[in-house]
Order: structure tokens, then C-alpha cells, then sequence
């Protein structure tokens, strides 16, 4: 009995003997072949897969860029749109007030033409210069400023030269006297004023 079981045992040993002692196979050629080819599949996906990425990171740039130069064209358009309802409030009634200033032109012509030195005429005089006054201080409060250049330089941005005549008193280009004076429209010419201008004799 006892001479049976160490039997066994030993037919055990040398079962569990032989497992561990197997031999690891060698890959025969075409198994190594088809291995190589599952790794290069695996390697072109992976490559595609790099790719693919790398070009959906240009597009997420490319989509960026597009959103930033959207915004800015937008804001762009606001400030331009800004600007144009600014400038419609100030220059609005440019029109307008061009078609008032002869108004201001026929009373400094009756002011020049009635004789300040006859008692009668005084009333009629302080009645148009408060006409003329109550009529330049509305243009004001509108921004509409007066060009009366006389004896400044001559500036052909705001004024219009009629004549020249010569004058040794004055430096040459001077204004000496002022026909029709000129207007402004915050800072914008309504009508250049016209002159006389000096020149050396």
C-alpha cells in the first residue's frame, strides 16, 4: 500500500515535472508574417488616427480664427453704425441751417445801410441787432459758428477770396475785409466767408 502511493506521488512529480519543463513554441514564418501585418494594420490606424487629429486641430484653428474676424467685423459694423447715427445728430440739419444763413446775411445788410445817427432810425437798428443776436444764438445752441476772418490770415480751408488788392500796411495774404462772413457746423464748413485779401504792392 504504502509502495503503491509513493508510486503515485512520483507519476505526479513527474506529470507536474513535465508541465513546467514544456518547451515555448516557435512561431513558424507565416505565423511571424501575419503577426508583422496585424502590427503595420495597427501602426496605419494609429498613423491615420494621428492625422486625423492633427487635422481636426487645424480645422478647430481655422474655426477660431473665422469667429475672431467675425466678432471684429462685427464690431466694426457697430462702431461704423455708431458713428453714422453720431454724425446724422450733428449734421442732420445742415441742410437746413444753409437756407437760414441769408437770413443773417440780410440783417447785417440792413445794419450797414441804415443811418445809425438819426434819432428815428435808432429803434429800428437795436430792434434788427436783437433780431440778429436772438437768431446767432439759436444757430449756437445747434453748433453752428461764425467765420468772420477779418485781419487774420488767409486760410483757403475756410475762406474764399473775391479779390486782392494791394496793401503795404499788412503782411501779404491778410484779410482786409470780409464781404459775406462764413459759417461753421461743429467744426464742419457750412460756407466759407468771403473776402478781400492783401498782396505785396
Amino acid at each position: 500500500m504504502a509502495k503503491e502511493r509513493s508510486e503515485d506521488q512520483q507519476d505526479e512529480q513527474n506529470i507536474d515535472t513535465g508541465e513546467h519543463a514544456a518547451e515555448v513554441e516557435t512561431p513558424t514564418a507565416d505565423q511571424q508574417h501575419a503577426a508583422e501585418e496585424v502590427l503595420q494594420e495597427e501602426l496605419a490606424v494609429e498613423s491615420a488616427q494621428e492625422i486625423e487629429i492633427a487635422s481636426l486641430h487645424q480645422q478647430l484653428a481655422e474655426h477660431k480664427d473665422m469667429v475672431l474676424r467675425a466678432q471684429a467685423e462685427v464690431q466694426n459694423a457697430r462702431r461704423r453704425a455708431e458713428q453714422d447715427v453720431e454724425k446724422a445728430h450733428k449734421f442732420g440739419v445742415e441742410r437746413l441751417l444753409k437756407e437760414l444763413l441769408p437770413v443773417v446775411d440780410n440783417l447785417d445788410r440792413a445794419l450797414s445801410t441804415i443811418d445809425g445817427e438819426q434819432e428815428a432810425n435808432k429803434a429800428v437798428i437795436e430792434g434788427i441787432e436783437l433780431t440778429r443776436k436772438s437768431f446767432l444764438d439759436t444757430l449756437g445752441k445747434h453748433g453752428v459758428e461764425v467765420v468772420d476772418p477779418a485781419g487774420e490770415p488767409f486760410d483757403p480751408a475756410l475762406h474764399q477770396a473775391m479779390t486782392q488788392v494791394p496793401n503795404g500796411d499788412v503782411e501779404p495774404n491778410t484779410v482786409l475785409d470780409v464781404f459775406q462772413k462764413g459759417y461753421r457746423l461743429h467744426g464742419r464748413l457750412l460756407r466759407p466767408a468771403m473776402v478781400v485779401v492783401s498782396k505785396a504792392p
